[in-house]
């Protein structure tokens, strides 16, 4: 790849930086729930400074201990006692020359009096957000000013602890972003009113900034250039609000998009093109001068270069990407694309915020345990023995790594003449061509590491014995379910997977699907191109374990393609050209026409092969689906920790 942009030298104010490359604010409900930096974060970005990222933006700090808390497990500096923690953080990323900054944060709005411990949310006015649901408390003029202290504070104890600048998080809805928004402000009074008001509470945190930290300690903004609701900030405002930051002395402007209420727009789920939203950055690059920070849904190198190139933004943000890849800037800058685990955009991440747990990835299943699963714990104690893993899907895949990098002669057994399992299915339907990738990466990984793979070799008692294995790794995955039901095995009855794998060809028909999980949803979107389909779920709602923007995408487009969904139904009986449905509640049966049907009701675990292996052998491990059902994250996170003491 041409990396000539990307990987040149850059400066944000007077700060230096090795390449282009920032990792941007996420939550990762790392920190102690009394606000310090744990081992576990200290880590975490230490691994991408390692990995080649040149510029680290911190979480969401928060300034204020009462209304301001953003998240469990979230950083703070409303003290000095923060301090100490912060600096072995600090010294973790320099020493890999990448520099950091602290984002300083407030919710305002967007956040709930429950996650407040009963404290009532503030705001400049009493507007409730859509999505928390909540009217906030009007601030009063001193309460601003107070918080206006706060911030600058928080800058303060930043810089005490080595931080080489702060980031004002002027964006995604909260408080800053409240102020200067006309859709959430409504003042009269010197925080309100015109534009040039609404600017007051960020104008004097930022002069306060200077004046006790100086000049030469970088602020950035981060910028919503678009609120994508009617009556807040366009892209217009958004450009006129950079650009009196850059009168204010701002050092860079890191532009995103959106607010809790606009959906997808701050963070975008699967099927969104990378660079969807750069006309943003680029406008915003237009009437500034100084340095614009953007996030584009990059996943590519080759397309943070190309943004680059096109004078889109001049630092590209890589977020997920780097949750997803830890070393994404190492590899990009060595040409091993091909080796990096890129983000699906699935959101887990997300989902797993939502839950209280620290952040996971689905592809990448040391996330929030670096300081447990790193180069440094990793055991090299396989010299040379055997070690057999039958199964090539995800799950199998990641045990054959560890196990190869442990140093163990690994030998992966595969019955079909691929990898990758039933991903590969999977992977087919619209939006989910980075399961694709993954199963690519995830080869390119077994080749490198010496994994010898042999498709088309059935896994039995006798051909895993003779090989005399120290031990054996069953991945074999589960069988889908199909339910002892009249008509159940009838010749148009399909799973999923036989659809999918194109075993079964349906133009022209009405097709029920049976199941409104993810693999039913996407299924039923690859049929509505040549059928008609109608979903049927038990439950009230379909789509239960997809993100909330993921799932919002997802249905738009089954809408679109006019799939019908008939929850809070079971099946009860299948016959030629109809199904007898029964209501969840009432037990009241139904007919629904359908020349075909499609099952995608789960899977169960297939324990053939995985019993006989354990009853014939001394070291068998399960993992996967053959261990317990669940999602991609689920299989590549036991089968890592697994591997790990194997």
């Amino acid at each position: 790849m041409n990396d000539q942009k990307l990987f040149a030298r850059g400066k944000i104010g007077p700060l230096e930086l090795k390449n282009r490359i920032v990792l941007p604010p996420m939550g990762t409900n790392m920190a102690s729930y009394t606000g310090e930096a744990t081992d576990e974060i200290i880590r975490f970005y230490a691994e991408r400074a390692k990995g080649g990222c040149g510029l680290i933006i911190t979480e969401i700090t928060r300034i204020d201990d009462v209304t301001g808390v953003g998240m469990t497990g979230q950083l703070s500096v409303t003290s000095g006692k923060f301090v100490r923690k912060l600096v072995q953080l600090t010294d973790a990323v320099h020493q890999y020359d990448s520099r950091i900054l602290l984002q300083l944060h407030h919710p305002g709005r967007e956040i709930s009096s429950r996650a407040l411990g009963g404290v009532q949310p503030v705001a400049p006015s009493p507007i409730a957000c859509k999505v928390v649901g909540e009217v906030p408390r009007e601030l009063t003029g001193q309460e601003c000013e107070d918080l206006i202290r706060k911030f600058i504070t928080g800058a303060s104890l930043a810089k005490m602890a080595g931080f080489d600048g702060v980031e004002l998080h002027a964006a995604h809805g909260y408080l800053i972003n409240q102020f200067l928004s006309p859709y959430t402000n409504k003042r009269t009074d010197r925080f309100g009113g015109d534009p040039e008001g609404r600017m007051t509470f960020l104008r004097e945190i930022i002069f306060g900034i200077q004046k006790v930290c100086g000049n030469g300690f970088p602020i950035s903004v981060r910028l919503s250039c678009d609120e994508y609701v009617e009556g807040g900030i366009d892209l217009a405002e958004g450009v006129r609000i950079a650009q009196a930051l850059e009168r204010l002395g701002v050092s860079a402007i890191d532009v995103s998009a959106g607010i809790y209420e606009s959906g997808y727009a701050s963070i975008e789920p699967q099927g969104l093109p990378e660079g969807w939203k750069k006309h943003l950055a680029a406008e915003v690059k237009k009437h500034v001068s100084i340095p614009v920070i953007a996030v584009n849904n990059i996943k590519y190198p080759a397309s943070a270069e190309r943004f680059l190139e096109e004078g889109v933004c001049d630092f590209v943000a890589v977020g997920r990407g780097q949750i997803a890849d830890p070393e994404w800037g190492r590899k990009a800058q060595e040409g091993r694309e091909d080796e990096i685990r890129k983000c699906l955009g699935c959101m887990y991440c997300f989902s797993c915020l939502g839950r209280l747990h620290p952040i996971e990835c689905t592809v990448n299943p040391a996330v929030g345990r670096e300081d447990r699963f790193n180069s440094d714990t990793l055991k090299r104690d396989g010299a040379g023995r055997i070690a057999v893993v039958v199964g090539g899907g995800p799950a199998g895949m990641q045990a054959a790594l560890i196990c190869a990098r442990r140093g163990f002669h690994t030998i992966l057994l595969e019955r079909t003449g691929s990898l990758g399992g039933t991903v590969r299915l999977a992977a087919l339907p619209p939006q989910k061509e980075m399961l694709s990738e993954l199963i690519r990466t995830q080869r390119r990984e077994l080749e490198l590491a010496g994994v010898e793979v042999r498709l088309n070799t059935e896994a039995t008692v006798e051909t895993v014995s003779a090989l005399q294995p120290y031990g054996v790794i069953v991945a074999v995955g589960g069988t889908p379910i199909v339910p002892e039901l009249p008509g159940s095995r009838l010749p148009h009855v399909y799973t999923a997977e036989q659809y999918l794998a194109g075993k079964a060809e349906l133009k022209g028909k009405r097709v029920a699907v049976i199941g409104g999980g993810i693999t039913g949803l996407e299924t039923a979107e690859v049929l509505a191109a040549a059928n008609q389909v109608t979903v049927v779920e038990m439950a009230k709602n379909v789509g239960a374990t997809l993100y909330p923007t993921v799932k919002a995408l997802l249905m738009g487009r089954l809408q679109a393609a006019g799939v019908k969904i008939l929850t809070q139904h079971k099946l009860s009986e299948i016959w030629e050209g109809e199904v007898i449905l029964t209501h969840a509640k009432t037990g009241e049966p139904s007919i629904l026409e359908a020349e075909a049907v499609v099952l995608a009701m789960g899977v169960r675990p297939d324990r053939t092969v995985a019993d006989a292996l354990r009853a014939a052998l001394d070291h068998v491990v399960f993992v996967g689906d053959v261990s317990r059902t669940g999602q991609i994250a689920d299989a590549l996170r036991e089968a890592n920790d697994k591997a790990y003491v194997f």
